[in-house]
C-alpha cells in the first residue's frame, strides 16, 4: 500500500471522527439496555500481544475515544500503548456518564497491568495449525517434485508450486484456532456495509464516493490473531474489534474478517491489494449485487480460476431489498447457474462446495443466516487446510502439461534391440562374421586338401597374397556411411525414448542422446578392432588330424603306385599293372573324396565360428551404445518416472498420470 493510500484512509477516518461529534447522543440511544462493564470494554486492547498494533492517538475532543483519555496513568506505558486495540469507534460507545466508573476501574487496572501482560503471553498463545496426514503427504510430494524438477524445468514453471509450499509452511506456523475470511466485491456491491453488519458496529466506512475502502481492514472476534493479521500486511491502525456481545463472540469466536478494496477499482494499487490478500486468506466471501452479479471481470478473473476453492468460498447476493416480489429468487437462481458454468461446485445438498446466500446488509435480512453459517464454518477449523489443499490442486493442475500427457512412455526392448542392431551394422558385424567363416573354411581346406591343390594355392598366394580376413570398414566411403548409420541410430532411439513425454522431459532425453553420441563412432572403431577376428589361424577341431592322416595316406598310395609303375617301366620290377594302378586310382580318387568330406564336415564349425565372431562384435557394439546412449536415456526416463510418481501423490491419484 502506498503512502498516498494510507493518507487518504487516515483523512477518511478523521472525517468519520468529526462526524461522530454529532452522533454521540445517538450512539447512547443505540446502546444495549445492559451494556458490558466499563472495565471489560476497556480491556479489549490488553488481550492482544504488545507491539502487534499501532495505537490511534487520543481524541482531542474530550470523548472517551481512547484508552489514554480514560487512563492517563497508562499513557506513558509503551507496551500498553502498542498492545491495545483502539479503533476510534467502539470506545465511543462509552460516554461521559461512565467516565467516573472508568477512572475508578483504571486505578485498579493500573496495578494489574504488568501481571495481565505477563499472563497474556502464556495464556493467549494460539496453537499452530496442524495438517492432516493426506495433506502433509501431498505437500511433501510437491516439495520433492519441485526438487527433482529444478534441473529440467525453468523457475517460472515451478514458481506457483514454490509459492504454495511457502504459504503452506507460513500458515502452518500460525494460529490454527483462527480462520481468516476476506470480504471481496465490486464497487457498490455493499461489502463494507456487510462487514459492518457482521461486526455489529460501523468499522469500515461506507458512502457514495468510490472507491470507499482504500486498504484492507481487519476485525477479530478473539485474541491471538495478531500474527495472522501481520501476515496480511494490515497495519495496527486498520485493526478493529466487533461489537462486544457475548452471543456474537461465542458464535464467531476465532473469526478474523477482512474488508478488501473493490476488485474492480480504478486504482491499480487497490486491485493489487485484493489479489495479494486473496492469496493469503483462508476463505473468501464474494459479495455481488443484482446489477453486477454477472460481471465478466468477476467471473473470468476471480471465480472461474478459483473454482477449485469452492469449499472455502461464500457467494452472497446483497441488496435484495431492492428487488420486488420473487425477483430475488430469480436473480439467485441465475447466479447459481453462472457459478455452475464457472465450474464452482455448490454445496446445496450437503456436498462440499460454495455456499450461496441472499441478504440485505442494509435491512439486516439474511444476516443472521450468514452469521450462523459462518459460525459453523469457523468452528470447524478446517478452512485453512482446505484452502491449502485447493492451492495444491490448482498448482498440480497448472503443472499437468509438464508431467502428464496421457500417453505411454518409456523405451521398449524392441527399440533397444533395433538400436543395437543398427550399431552392429555400422561396424560391419555381419560382414566380419562371414569373413571369419570363410577364413575357417579356407584353413580347413588347406589342412585337409590334396597336396597338389595345396601347392597350387600356395603358388597363387605367393602371386596375390591375402590377409585371410575382411576388415569391417576399409574404405573412406564406408567409414562415412558407418558414421551416418551411427547418427541415424542415435536419433531413432532418442525419438523412441522421448515419444509420449512432456516437452521438457523429451528435450532432456534428446539432449542426453546427443551427448552420448559424441565420440561414439570412434569408440565403435576401437571396439571393432579389439573384438574382431583373433590373430593367427582359427582353432582346429579334433577330427582334423585324422583327416590330414587320411589325406596323407591317399597321397602315399598315389606315390607308391606311381613308383611301382615307374619301376616296371624301367624294368626294375616285374610287370604287374593291376596293383600299382589300383593303388594310384585309390590315391587319386581318395584324396579329393577326403577333401570333399572334410569340406562338408567343416561347414558347421565354420558357421559357428563366424557367428561367434559376429556375436562378439555385436555385443561389443551394443555394450558401447548402452554405456554411452541407452544408460543416459534410461536415467532420464527413470527421473521422469520418479517425478510422475510424485506428481501422482500430489494429485492424490496414487498412480502415475500419463
Amino acid at each position: 500500500m502506498t503512502a498516498v493510500t494510507d493518507q487518504d484512509h487516515t483523512d477518511e477516518m478523521d472525517h468519520a471522527d468529526h462526524a461522530d461529534n454529532g452522533r454521540d447522543a445517538d450512539a447512547m440511544d443505540e446502546r444495549p439496555e445492559n451494556p458490558p462493564p466499563v472495565e471489560a470494554a476497556q480491556e479489549i486492547g490488553d488481550q492482544e500481544n504488545p507491539g502487534d498494533h499501532a495505537r490511534v492517538p487520543a481524541d482531542t475532543s474530550g470523548r472517551a475515544g481512547s484508552k489514554a483519555a480514560v487512563d492517563p496513568t497508562n499513557s506513558t506505558d509503551p507496551e500498553e500503548s502498542a498492545g491495545s486495540w483502539d479503533d476510534g469507534l467502539i470506545a465511543r460507545r462509552v460516554n461521559e456518564a461512565t467516565a467516573a466508573q472508568q477512572a475508578a476501574a483504571a486505578e485498579i487496572r493500573a496495578s494489574r497491568t504488568q501481571a495481565a501482560h505477563t499472563a497474556h503471553h502464556t495464556a493467549h498463545v494460539p496453537a499452530p495449525l496442524a495438517y492432516d496426514g493426506p495433506l502433509r503427504s501431498r505437500l511433501d510430494a510437491l516439495r520433492e517434485l519441485v526438487g527433482l524438477s529444478r534441473t529440467r524445468l525453468d523457475s517460472g514453471t515451478l514458481a506457483e508450486a514454490g509459492r504454495v509450499l511457502d504459504e503452506a509452511a507460513a500458515r502452518r506456523r500460525l494460529s490454527g484456532q483462527h480462520t481468516v475470511v476476506a470480504i471481496a466485491g465490486a464497487t457498490g456491491s455493499g461489502k463494507s456495509q456487510l462487514f459492518n453488519a457482521l461486526a455489529g458496529v460501523a468499522i469500515s466506512e461506507t458512502g457514495v464516493r468510490r472507491p470507499t475502502t482504500a486498504a484492507p481492514i481487519a476485525c477479530s472476534w478473539s485474541d491471538g490473531a495478531a500474527t495472522l493479521i501481520d501476515r496480511l500486511g494490515i497495519p495496527g491502525r486498520l485493526r478493529r474489534r466487533p461489537l462486544q456481545s457475548a452471543e456474537m463472540e461465542a458464535q464467531l469466536r476465532g473469526l478474523v474478517l477482512v474488508d478488501l478494496p473493490d476488485h474492480d477499482s480504478a486504482a491499480v494499487a487497490h486491485r493489487e491489494q485484493v489479489d495479494r490478500v486473496l492469496a493469503l486468506v483462508d476463505a473468501v466471501i464474494w459479495v455481488v449485487d443484482p446489477e453486477k452479479y454477472a460481471d465478466a471481470i468477476l467471473h473470468e478473473r476471480y471465480l472461474r480460476p478459483m473454482a477449485g476453492h469452492a469449499e472455502v468460498m461464500f457467494v452472497v447476493l446483497n441488496q435484495i431489498d431492492r428487488l420486488p416480489g420473487e425477483a430475488a429468487d430469480q436473480v439467485l437462481d441465475d447466479l447459481r447457474r453462472l457459478l455452475d458454468e464457472d465450474g464452482i461446485a455448490l454445496g446445496e445438498y450437503g456436498e462440499p462446495g460454495a455456499t450461496v446466500l441472499s441478504l440485505s446488509a442494509l435491512t439486516g435480512d439474511g444476516i443472521p443466516e450468514l452469521r450462523e453459517v459462518l459460525g459453523q464454518f469457523v468452528a470447524d477449523r478446517g478452512a485453512a487446510a482446505r484452502r491449502i489443499s485447493a492451492d495444491v490442486d490448482a498448482a498440480a493442475w497448472r503443472l499437468r502439461p509438464v508431467y502428464a500427457t496421457g500417453r505411454r512412455t518409456g523405451l521398449s526392448e524392441e527399440a533397444r534391440d533395433e538400436f543395437a542392431a543398427r550399431l552392429a551394422d555400422s561396424v560391419g558385424a555381419t560382414a566380419a562374421g562371414e569373413a571369419a567363416e570363410r577364413a575357417w573354411l579356407r584353413n580347413a581346406n588347406r589342412a585337409c586338401g590334396t597336396p597338389w591343390l595345396r601347392l597350387w594355392r600356395w603358388y597363387n598366394d605367393r602371386r596375390e597374397p591375402t590377409t585371410g580376413r575382411l576388415p569391417a570398414r576399409a574404405q573412406a566411403d564406408e567409414e562415412a556411411t558407418a558414421r551416418q548409420r551411427v547418427e541415424q541410430a542415435v536419433r531413432t532411439v532418442a525419438d523412441r525414448a522421448s515419444g509420449g513425454l512432456p516437452a521438457p522431459w523429451a528435450q532432456a532425453v534428446r539432449e542426453a542422446a546427443v551427448r552420448g553420441a559424441q565420440g561414439l563412432p570412434e569408440a565403435l572403431d576401437e571396439l571393432a578392432a579389439r573384438a574382431g577376428l583373433p590373430v593367427g589361424r582359427p582353432p582346429r577341431p579334433g577330427w582334423w588330424p585324422a583327416a590330414v592322416l587320411a589325406q596323407a595316406s591317399m597321397t602315399i598310395l598315389q606315390v607308391v603306385g606311381g613308383l611301382w609303375l615307374l619301376g616296371q617301366i624301367i624294368g626294375f620290377m616285374a610287370p604287374n599293372l593291376g596293383v600299382p594302378v589300383l593303388l594310384m586310382v585309390a590315391g587319386i580318387i581318395g584324396g579329393p573324396l577326403v577333401e570333399w568330406s572334410c569340406r562338408m564336415a567343416a561347414r558347421g564349425p565354420a558357421r559357428r565360428y563366424g557367428l561367434d565372431a559376429e556375436r562378439r562384435l555385436r555385443e561389443a557394439a551394443a555394450g558401447c551404445g548402452r554405456a554411452r546412449v541407452l544408460d543416459p536415456l534410461a536415467a532420464e526416463l527413470l527421473r521422469y518416472r520418479e517425478v510422475r510418481e510424485q506428481y501422482a501423490r500430489v494429485t492424490g491419484t496414487g498412480v502415475g498420470a500419463g
